[in-house]
């Protein structure tokens, strides 16, 4: 039978685990919950009810491994009370449960999640009003089964372990809270936990137990439940031997207890918060990197599987934990976390990337139907708000949870290292503040490109600018490619040609030096030479260089766009499709873009100046110089900066400039240290504008409008005959040291045009700007 979720406006149906699959709450104690059958290819143990009796370790540090679980600047141990996400989040500590509370009063199993060991079918279901059978056979294939607990409190486990009372019902079974006796005994004691078997005739339930016995108790990672030992102990009822894994008892709460206890400023149910998610995803990782390094896959990665307690997260449940090359072991999963392939390809490192990335997603937004009709597939973009808002999140969820297993990231570090970049462009979107980081994957900025505000963008300025990729240092011309920085070009070109056997990294250093010479065909084909094996997401980089160069910024979108696809943490990937979208003619696009670069890592001068670019372009001018004066001052670009704000304030858009603006340009120019030429050079263009100012009838108070083509001496007459009548001394305010009025800024301009001659060194310029000062010079009244 089935049953519809009673939350008011819900048409979901409440799940085998007893959440509903559209709102995820939790089925009323009074409701049924439907029956589903899980997928014969794939076995599905019944699911915890009760996982959050046991967590994180109290006073652990955060450890990191290496390999596939390095986290590149990542902290070894807590940085700092709550906080978690390499030390970048404050997370409220949870707080530990007292052991004793944890016990259930009435152990007793949910009949929605009573299956048969076997062959997944529902057992122990009532009919017609009668409550279902706690004990008994399977009605398919006379499987026995019992949901009652084996163990009572106060018997003894191998002679050591005292039960206390049943925490949970798991996967593979119960889950018992005991004392261990021989610790107590010394005078402290120290809570453990029991995990037993739903049937010992269940041959997969015992083969998954034995895998445990083999292997887990090795498994010493902080992030990870620990295996103490492997007790067994007789049945006092059957007489059958069983075995019982003794594993560390913590008591913090599951994160899927965290996300159904959130609540919004309403009071109702909201998904956790976007960075408290990336924290959890971030430091949980490098226990997955751990596993995967030692040839162990965890399966079954799910909220219900990870605890937060006090400052720590730790992954718990191991039961589904398997040998990468065990291809015989039945395969345990979880509907809408785990990979679509895993029924016919089996469990790999990407099927664990998977269930993480579906993992992040369920925490993060309201994924109703996330095990019905988006089993395998995210929600639209255009449906989540919080994907439409947040990008690089939702591209790091699309590659995390690709349908090829391929195009998922290839480790839990590779993933941590991509989501603590987009964690930094969460936090700094938020308030402000950026948060730099050096790359794993690129150089800094090589130029910046767009500093000349009254210059177009161009493709070659920019893939001139760009970072470029950082080579592998274990590729084995590595050495020798590093002794061709500083030779010219086209002996750069002939060394790489003509060498033997070029590695993958031979085959780019070709291409960007051909791209540098401008050869962008003959680039072209050296990266069509690099073999399908090798080809990763450098391949789209230069690929985009390429059409920069050649002018085809609509090629080079999309090959940044992929790039930003794949590594959608690193900021350099953001500023180049950024650029790409500007000189496509997507303003919009590239601004949010530039913005998000900017806002993480001010090093990217490039971005704050396209950013204040497209702002001036949208008639946002106070926009376009607020981000200008954010360059700082130690910054090589904060002189072009301040001149780039000095002709956005000067820009002719709507409504500018005003009085102030003109004031405020002059204020900012002079506390410029600049060198002659280039000052004379930027007061002639800030005078030439004041002019047009005036002359369009702009004229501050107490001063009338200049009349048009009225004779100068006129002018000047009824100039100084208005000042004497309006009482205008020294004190009105001043551009460039000159009264804002017409006569005067003539005369400053013709001064800095004289200056600007005295400096040239070509004759026909220097006439050419005497002419100038010339023509601008107001008549003397005599």
């Amino acid at each position: 039978m089935t049953s519809t979720c009673d939350r008011p406006g819900c048409t979901g149906t409440i799940a085998p685990d007893g959440y509903c699959d559209e709102c995820g709450l939790k089925a009323s104690a009074t409701q049924p919950a439907s029956v589903a059958q899980p997928p014969a290819s794939v076995a599905q143990p019944p699911v915890s009810v009760a996982t959050s009796a046991y967590g994180g370790l109290t006073g652990a540090g955060l450890g990191r491994t290496t390999g596939s679980g390095r986290v590149a600047g990542t902290r070894t141990g807590t940085g700092g009370r709550g906080r978690l996400g390499a030390s970048l989040v404050v997370v409220p500590p949870v707080p530990l449960r007292d052991p004793t509370t944890a016990v259930m009063v009435d152990p007793q199993v949910p009949e929605s999640q009573r299956y048969c060991g076997k062959c997944g079918e529902p057992v122990g279901r009532g009919r017609a009003g009668k409550p279902g059978r706690v004990d008994g056979f399977c009605p398919k294939d006379r499987t026995p089964f019992s949901f009652r607990p084996r163990l009572s409190p106060g018997e003894l486990v191998d002679d050591r372990y005292e039960i206390l009372g049943a925490l949970a019902h798991g996967g593979l079974g119960w889950i018992y809270l005991a004392r261990d006796r021989n610790i107590s005994e010394s005078g402290a004691d120290r809570w453990v936990v029991l995990k037993g078997l739903i049937s010992t005739g269940d041959a997969d339930a015992m083969a998954s137990a034995m895998a445990e016995r083999r292997f887990l108790v090795e498994v010493d990672h902080p992030n990870i439940v620990k295996i103490h030992d492997i007790a067994q102990h007789t049945d006092a009822k059957t007489g059958e031997v069983v075995a019982y894994i003794v594993m560390e008892y913590v008591g913090g709460r599951s994160l899927k207890d965290l996300a159904l206890s959130s609540k919004g400023p309403d009071g109702r149910r909201a998904p956790l918060p976007l960075d408290h998610v990336l924290a959890y995803g971030i430091e949980v990782l490098p226990a997955l990197g751990y596993l995967h390094d030692r040839g162990l896959l965890f399966c079954d990665f799910k909220p219900d599987n990870v605890i937060h307690a006090e400052e720590q997260l730790k992954l718990i449940d191991l039961g589904a934990v398997r040998r990468a090359d065990d291809h015989d072991s039945a395969l345990w999963g979880t509907p809408g976390y785990q990979a679509p392939e895993l029924a016919k390809q089996g469990a790999s490192i990407a099927s664990d990337i998977y269930t993480v990335g579906r993992t992040l997603a369920v925490l993060s937004f309201d994924f109703g139907g996330f095990s019905t009709r988006y089993a395998t597939r995210l929600p639209d973009q255009g449906d989540v708000e919080l994907l439409a808002r947040e990008e690089s999140y939702h591209r790091l969820l699309l590659r995390a949870t690709h349908i090829e297993p391929e195009r998922r990231f290839g480790s839990a570090g590779e993933l941590a290292e991509q989501a603590v970049g987009v964690l930094r462009e969460v936090l700094s979107l938020a308030d402000g503040v950026p948060r730099p980081a050096p790359s794993m994957h690129f150089t800094p900025e090589r130029a910046t490109f767009g500093a000349d505000a009254r210059a177009d963008l161009d493709g070659p300025m920019v893939a001139a600018g760009l970072p470029l990729p950082l080579m592998d240092p274990t590729d084995p011309a590595a050495a020798l490619l590093a002794t061709l920085a500083g030779t010219d070009r086209a002996a750069t070109v002939a060394s790489l040609e003509t060498m033997p056997d070029p590695t993958i990294e031979v085959r780019l250093r070709l291409a960007r030096a051909l791209i540098e010479s401008g050869d962008t065909d003959a680039a072209t084909l050296a990266l069509q030479d690099i073999p399908a094996d090798d080809a990763d997401w450098r391949i789209d980089w230069y690929a985009g260089l390429i059409a920069l160069v050649a002018g085809r910024p609509g090629e080079a979108v999309s090959a940044f766009d992929a790039v930003y696809g794949t590594l959608p943490g690193e900021p350099a990937a953001r500023l180049a499709l950024a650029a790409a979208l500007e000189l496509n003619g997507d303003t919009d696009d590239a601004t949010r873009r530039y913005l998000r670069v900017w806002r993480v890592d001010h090093a990217y001068v490039s971005a704050g100046f396209g950013l204040a670019r497209t702002l001036l372009a949208a008639g946002d001018r106070a926009g376009a110089i607020a981000v200008l004066d954010e360059v700082p001052d130690i910054s090589s670009q904060y002189v072009a900066a301040q001149i780039a704000a000095v002709h956005a304030t000067l820009d002719s858009g709507p409504g500018a400039p005003t009085e102030e603006d003109l004031v405020a340009a002059s204020d900012r120019l002079e506390r410029l240290r600049l060198d002659k030429a280039r000052r004379a050079g930027l007061v002639v263009d800030m005078l030439s504008r004041a002019l047009q100012w005036l002359a369009s009838g702009s004229v501050p108070p107490g001063a009338a409008p200049v009349p048009v083509n009225v004779p100068w001496a006129q002018v000047v007459r009824e100039q100084l005959a208005q000042d004497r009548t309006a009482g205008v001394t020294t004190s009105a305010r001043t551009f460039l040291g000159a009264v804002l009025r017409e006569r005067d800024v003539r005369l400053g301009l013709e001064r800095a045009y004289r200056v600007l001659a005295s400096l040239e060194t070509d004759a026909q310029a220097r006439y050419a700007l005497v002419d100038a000062a010339n023509a601008v010079r107001p008549q003397t009244v005599v």
